[in-house]
């Protein structure tokens, strides 16, 4: 009865993990690009816009 808790848990919580391990990494790469495109483009004509 233990494995089958155990195996339930494993099988709720891993997709879990991962989907949010991605999430985290894609925030990541994303600032991480729209701050070098900032860098590499200091004066360009794109405007910044609210949140």
């Amino acid at each position: 009865m233990l494995g089958a808790i155990i195996l339930i848990v494993a099988m709720l919580a891993i997709p879990v993990a991962v989907l949010m391990t991605g999430a985290a990494a894609s925030a990541g790469l994303g600032e991480a690009m729209r701050r070098d495109g900032v860098a590499r483009h200091p004066d360009s004509e794109l405007l910044e816009l609210e949140d």
